[in-house]
């Protein structure tokens, strides 16, 4: 797969769009919503190998299945310019790019400037490092959040950060998730709701958005098979409809499909594709 040419891409792409999601339960026609087609996007991170491999190849394919945005995680060796142009001529539109927290540390600018060129809304933070997973660490980048996002906002960008399991460790009597949420400028800093890793850490999301309405414009959609592990979207225990169906509340926007350790990875996101485009809630 990952010496594939576009070609052969495209022909995969082509044969698992037309995968009918047998085992995944049926969306009803009382369903008044359905995740908009033009907000229905991946993350690259399940991809990663092929895009290594050959990036306007699998942007094509994401394209041929029918996604609409992608979430950045990385460029590949490629300048923005370059990478803008390889989505452009996928048809898809990326909404989002991954930033480490030593980005906003160094040249912030720079990097508002590169996710300018992508053509993103949102500038997220992926995860924090160990040394910082306390409750001291996270009332501090609390604050770097806050100063970032004020920076982003300025530059018609918004910041995010987005949510792993241990996030949601509990210390005194708190997810320390919540000192993130309570301590950041609603104004500059919102999430990206991570909602395998929100279960897998113990915790409801729509907990979150009854408790802070309108701070996450954008999930990663992303399932948990009984065992635990990833799972293609539909095909194990989250029950997206019921996360859904609160979409005024959550704030939500972007939808993007994520698979961390997907065996075919474009077989997995065509068949998460097929479950959210049918999804009704």
């Amino acid at each position: 797969m990952e010496n594939a040419s576009r070609r052969g891409f495209l022909r995969l792409a082509a044969g698992v769009a037309g995968v009918t999601a047998l085992g995944v339960p049926s969306a009803g026609a009382e369903g008044l919503h359905a995740v908009p087609p033009g907000h229905l996007g991946i993350q690259l991170y399940t991809v990663r190998n092929l895009m290594a491999a050959d990036p306007q190849g699998t942007l094509d394919a994401l394209g041929a299945i029918g996604y609409a945005t992608v979430g950045v995680s990385g460029l590949y060796g490629h300048t923005p310019q370059a990478f803008r142009a390889m989505l452009d001529r996928a048809g898809l539109r990326a909404v989002l790019t991954h930033l480490s927290l030593d980005a906003i540390r160094g040249d912030w600018q720079r990097e508002l400037a590169n996710a300018r060129v992508l053509g993103v809304r949102y500038v997220v933070v992926p995860s924090l490092p160990s040394s910082l997973q306390n409750p001291a660490g996270y009332r501090q980048v609390a604050g770097e959040f806050s100063a970032a996002g004020a920076a982003a906002r300025r530059e018609g960008l918004r910041f995010l950060y987005h949510n792993h399991g241990f996030d949601f460790k509990i210390v005194d009597g708190l997810p320390l998730y919540d000192i993130l949420v309570r301590e950041t400028d609603p104004r500059f800093v919102n999430f990206e709701l991570d909602l395998y890793w929100a279960v897998d850490g113990g915790q409801d999301p729509v907990r979150y958005f009854a408790e802070y309405p309108g701070r996450f414009p954008v999930f990663h959609v992303k399932d948990r098979a009984v065992d635990g592990s990833f799972e293609d979207v539909g095909y194990g225990t989250i029950d997206f409809r019921r996360i859904f169906r609160l979409h005024e509340q959550s704030g939500i926007r972007e939808y993007v499909v994520e698979h961390d350790q997907p065996a075919d990875p474009l077989l997995s996101a065509s068949r998460s594709h097929h479950y959210l485009r049918n999804l009704r809630f």
